[in-house]
């Protein structure tokens, strides 16, 4: 089971959780004719599941938390975005200090520029991109690649063909003498952490120093698999299942 996570103020983590050929974990996928991460915007209830619940989803909204599952994803343009439909999953106007949307990119598609002093974190979900920043350099990002730019980082998103990729955006909180550089990686380049009194597999996609405000994880759990500790703390979590499936607590309720 895989999952995008985020875990916002002092730690924002990206859970997955197992796992296609095309990834980099070794567990077989669920179907081979469907892509790496396709469970993140296709319902896994099909109609004939629901003709007699045609109103039925799982999602959820609290005033502490909300889950919303694919068969609840609305799509519409994005502010200054060109060939792109957005979907929220979490916003300020819910409660969060953080903004968690996908993003469908179509041919000959571009992105528009956070708002100031926000800073930006991507992960490409389906197909690729390709990333330029205000000197020109550009780098190509294929699925389980990401990348975060500072706060007035100047740079595009652009791709020919399309791709979906998730994104968190959040206003910066800066701290003297701690400045955050731009980042582009790989999931499969980062090392595997030791998680004393845990048995899943770990990585981290950003540094752990002061310059960063918040952290992105990968988790990845294998089947009987579980999160031990009971969370129970003020920084927030932005979370996004990617492939498998699995039972997640949220306040007193089980999802």
């Amino acid at each position: 089971m895989r999952t995008i996570f985020g875990l916002l103020l002092l730690v924002l983590g990206l859970f997955k959780y197992a796992f296609a050929q095309e990834g980099f974990c070794s567990a077989p996928s669920e179907s081979k004719s469907k892509p790496l991460y396709w469970k993140v915007d296709n319902p896994t209830l099909s109609p004939i599941h629901l003709q007699d619940l045609p109103g039925f989803t799982r999602s959820v909204y609290k005033s502490n938390h909300a889950l919303i599952s694919p068969e609840s994803h609305v799509y519409g343009p994005l502010p200054d975005w060109i060939n792109t439909l957005g979907t929220y999953l979490i916003s300020p106007e819910m409660g969060s200090h953080f903004v968690m949307y996908l993003a469908k990119l179509k041919e000959n598609s571009k992105s528009g520029l956070p708002l100031p002093g926000v800073e930006r974190f991507i992960f490409v979900l389906q197909g690729a991109v390709t990333l330029t920043n205000a000197t020109g350099v550009s780098q190509l990002l294929k699925v389980d690649s990401y990348a975060y730019f500072p706060p007035n980082f100047e740079h595009s998103i652009e791709c020919d063909a399309p791709a979906t990729i998730v994104l968190i955006e959040r206003r910066y909180s800066p701290l003297p003498n701690h400045i955050p550089e731009p980042l582009v990686g790989s999931t499969d380049k980062q090392p595997l952490l030791e998680t004393p009194g845990e048995i899943f597999e770990l990585r981290k996609l950003i540094p752990t120093s002061l310059a960063y405000d918040f952290n992105i994880h990968i988790m990845d759990f294998q089947p009987g698999e579980f999160l031990n500790v009971k969370e129970v703390h003020y920084n927030q979590h932005g979370l996004l299942l990617l492939e498998g499936q699995g039972i997640y607590r949220l306040g007193d309720s089980w999802f």
